[in-house]
């Protein structure tokens, strides 16, 4: 997930819950009929509105990441409808909180399902991966906040950004330049079992191969919060710079300890790993210091009219929340479906199969100043990232190092087959 947090927002649930009012419990082709104005529909589209579903984690483990996402996309969604909706018809969001829990959401997802026409997130590539028969049986397009390269290559499954692998790929090139790490120098990398951290070694490790580098690895679990081992082991084994691929609890310790030893090597983060709340902890000082994320997506600092207006916006609707990488996620994910409800109403086809086709076409939709390429479902939509850097003072805690940019290596690199 590019990209995720900590602060419960089970109240969140009780607003942003709509009901969906469908024209047929069905789900699937069967339930597809023309409404009186031309246009093909299916479920979750009646001639009122259009419901888009949501299965986000608004209790577990990246409840924070969950509350910003719901926020940005119901954002998007009071502006789409004050500006007329799509072909006539309010659009709305069932949102469903699954906990970071595969068999809630397994629940959750049966519930919600046969009255949606779209998902327009789903918190989780382990949940994204427990789903994906039934996605892809009932042709539901679906934009998870998950960016492995295992989701690439599905009809209905649509990672918005570069995944893990290659946003690692841009990074590593990023730290070698900056370390002025040399041929044989050793870089550890920290990452989380399972497909988040999997995919970034991938990428990580072939980078490392173009460089003539070598990578020193540390396993670590969601559920480890001491890091004083592997700090310990990457210093030792005398690395130059350190890469970590987990979440922000565990990138603040790792910083903070390497800190407290004297450790001052760079530590580059997958965007997953950092949460501007960390700032105003004893540990802020030194994530300042020390710490880079790469990114698909632009920092809030950034000059883009388009971030500003998004920080502008969210601030007035939300005024005690934060902004972080949330925000610009869940506000991503909700225009590129915008864009492809708009595009499928032209062609007068709100089907699901209509919705996804209307997806497919879509070669250069820029959103938030970056051009996303959706037409090969095997690539990634954009293979270029960001270099950013905490700041307390900045807005959403982030400042750009570096404009976003791909590496030619990103290009030459093997996708994993899903």
């Amino acid at each position: 997930m590019r990209h995720p947090r900590l602060a419960p927002a089970a109240a969140v649930l009780a607003v942003l819950t709509l009901s969906a009012t469908a024209c047929s419990t069905k789900s699937g082709t069967d339930a597809n009929t023309a409404g009186s104005d031309g246009v093909k529909t299916g479920p979750g589209v009646t001639q009122k509105t259009i419901t888009l579903g949501a299965l986000t984690d608004l209790t577990g483990p990246y409840a924070s990441l969950g509350k910003s996402i719901v926020n940005a996309q119901q954002l998007y969604v009071d502006q789409l409808n004050a500006s007329g909706g799509v072909c006539g018809r309010n659009v709305r969001i069932t949102v469903k909180d699954h906990g970071y829990d595969v068999q809630k959401a397994v629940s959750a997802f049966t519930e919600t399902e046969p009255n949606v026409a779209a998902l327009s997130q789903v918190v989780g590539s382990p949940v994204v991966s427990s789903l994906q028969q039934e996605i892809e049986a009932k042709h539901l397009l679906t934009l998870p906040m998950g960016w492995a390269s295992s989701l690439l290559g599905h009809e209905y499954v649509q990672v918005v950004g570069s995944t893990y692998d290659i946003d690692m790929i841009n990074g590593v090139d990023f730290v070698v330049r900056k370390a002025k790490l040399k041929p044989g120098d050793k870089i550890g990398h920290v990452y989380f079992e399972g497909e988040y951290g999997e995919n970034a070694l991938a990428g990580a490790k072939y980078a490392a191969k173009q460089h003539r580098l070598s990578i020193v690895e540390q396993k670590i679990k969601p559920t480890d919060q001491d890091l004083t081992a592997q700090v310990t082991a990457l210093k030792q084994a005398g690395v130059k710079a350190v890469l970590i691929s987990a979440g922000p609890k565990q990138s603040a310790a790792l910083v903070g300890t390497a800190a407290a030893k004297g450790f001052a090597v760079p530590v580059l983060s997958n965007a997953p790993g950092f949460a501007p709340q960390l700032l105003a902890t004893p540990v802020g000082p030194a994530l300042e210091k020390q710490l880079y994320l790469v990114s698909a997506a632009p920092a809030f600092s950034s000059d883009t009219p388009a971030i500003q207006k998004l920080a502008k916006d969210y601030r007035a609707k939300y005024p005690s929340e934060l902004l972080d990488a949330g925000v610009v996620s869940g506000w991503n994910t909700i225009s590129v479906l915008g864009e492809d409800l708009k595009a499928a109403c032209k062609a007068k086809d709100l089907t699901r199969e209509g919705i996804a086709a209307a997806h497919r076409k879509q070669s250069g939709l820029n959103v938030l100043g970056v051009s996303f390429d959706f037409s090969d479902r095997a690539k990634p939509s954009t293979y270029q990232s960001f270099i950013q850097k905490p700041a307390k003072q900045a807005a959403g805690g982030l400042v750009t190092v570096e404009p976003a940019r791909e590496v030619p290596a990103a290009r030459s690199y093997s996708l994993p087959k899903s």
